[in-house]
Formats: structure tokens, sequence, C-alpha cells
């Protein structure tokens, strides 16, 4: 971050719905600044400026130049694709650039990737960027430790038709804190989905179901089934303003840490 003035933010995936909100969230912060804005190759966005569609101009063009659209910038906000994030990561690494990553759908080699990165550049990672979601695992730790014994846990998501990647990566965050507080590996004990004859239900293993379909930004339940009672504890996003206003919280926090791998419960202050 630049020791005075706004904080010069930098947008990826410029003519999507969350790049959209992210662009409107920035202008609108009085402690930052737009100051690239990218998108792929073939865009139909590609020289517009960044802002059109809030029907005023930005100064800011959308490019596929990733040294054009991050020269200026102080960190990048990032919720595209894996492959992507990681030709980002490469260039924000090359100049400086710190990095909030809302991208999922990482294979476990490309984490490590990232994690490489943050040993140059301070980067930012989270499925999820609601401060909502984030007080959500925590009560799922607190409720999975009490809930040891005699109750089925099942993770249940559902989102819009576009989305690409399942189970969401807040649902296997979820699985991950629920794995974790109840001494297990998830990759041991995920069921991914259910057909046919199955036999009965193991005890030991978290399912997990996913929805797609309209408009839905994004809902999460973790259902813990007992004899004679279950519990749910569930999310819903009504709007993409939450990710993008944790975003530029996270933006924020960043701006004052040096290299290293950051996560919501950092922002937090957990």
């Amino acid at each position: 971050m630049s020791s005075a003035g706004p904080l010069r933010v930098a947008i990826a995936g410029s003519s999507g719905r969350m790049g959209h909100m992210l662009i409107e969230a920035v202008m609108a912060a009085a402690d930052c600044r737009l100051a690239g804005a990218l998108d792929q190759p073939g865009s139909h966005a590609l020289g517009q400026d960044a802002s059109a569609f809030l029907g005023h101009a930005s100064g800011v063009l959308i490019t596929d130049d990733l040294h054009k659209g991050l020269s200026d910038a102080d960190v990048l906000i990032d919720f595209t694709r894996p492959e992507g994030t990681l030709l980002h990561l490469a260039v924000c690494q090359q100049l400086g650039v710190k990095a909030v990553i809302g991208t999922t759908g990482f294979t476990a080699q490309q984490k490590a990737l990232i994690g490489a990165h943050a040993g140059h550049v301070g980067i930012m990672m989270a499925p999820n960027m609601s401060v909502g979601v984030n007080v959500v695992l925590r009560l799922l730790d607190t409720a999975a430790r009490a809930l040891n014994e005699g109750y089925d846990i099942e993770v249940i998501e559902a989102h819009h038709r576009h989305k690409v990647d399942a189970p969401s990566g807040t649902a296997l965050q979820m699985g991950e804190v629920l794995a974790r507080a109840l001494g297990r590996d998830l990759k041991d004990c995920a069921v991914f989905g259910r057909e046919g004859v199955t036999g009965e239900r193991d005890p030991s293993t978290i399912g997990f179901a996913a929805i797609r379909g309209g408009d839905i930004v994004g809902d999460h339940t973790v259902l813990f089934a007992g004899i004679g009672e279950r519990i749910e504890i569930t999310h819903k996003s009504s709007s993409r303003v939450t990710y993008a206003q944790g975003s530029l919280r996270a933006a924020r926090f960043l701006a004052l840490q040096g290299p290293g791998l950051y996560d919501m419960n950092d922002v937090l202050g957990a």
C-alpha cells in the first residue's frame, strides 16, 4: 500500500457478476481507488471503461494485459477460476502486488503453488469472504465437538446455475472444520452424493449434497441428525454485497501485512 492516499485496488473478472459488485464497492469506498480491471482474452468487455455499467466513467479500461492491469495496484481482488488466478498471482509476485483470493476449486497442487507465492507477497485466501459465514464456521466447530456421538452430519449447499464447481468451496471448508473438530480427515470420511443401493449410512462419514439452479447466491446448511431431534446451522446469502464488503475488509488488512498466507480469521482478528 502506498504511504499516502487511497488503497489502489485491481479487480479480476471485471465483467462478471462478482466483478461488477467488487468494482461498485471499490468506487463507493472513500479509502479505495480502482487501479486496474482485468478480464480474460476474448472478453467482449476489453477496452471498455470498468465502471460503465454504473453509468459513469472510472477512467480505468478493462484489459487482458496483466502487467498493464496490475502495474498501478497495491492489491488484486480475484474471484475467477483456479487457472486464471494462478496466472494473476505469478504477475502479482513479479510486481509486488498483494492478492485477496476468493476463487474456489483449487487442487492440492495449486494450493501449494499459492503457498509458494505467499513467500514473496501477502495473500489472503478464503472460499467465502462473508463475515457471517466465518462466524458460522466457529459455531460448527463448537457444535461438532458437543455432538460428536449419535449424530449424522450432512452439508447441503445451493448455488446459482452458473457455478462451475461442486461442492462449493464454502461447503468444503465447513467439512474441514467439522472433520477437524471430530478428529477425522475429511478426505477419508467425506461422501459426495449418493445413488442406488448405498447400504446403511456409515456414522463416521460427513455427507455433501449440492443444488444448482436459478440465481441462488449461496445457501449452506449443516445438519446434525440424531435420534428424536436434529439441529441445523444455516447461512443464506441474498446478495453478493457481503462478499464484496468482506473482500475490501481483507484488502485493507492485507495492505498492512508482509508476505504470508492469511485467512479470514486473521482479518477478523481471531
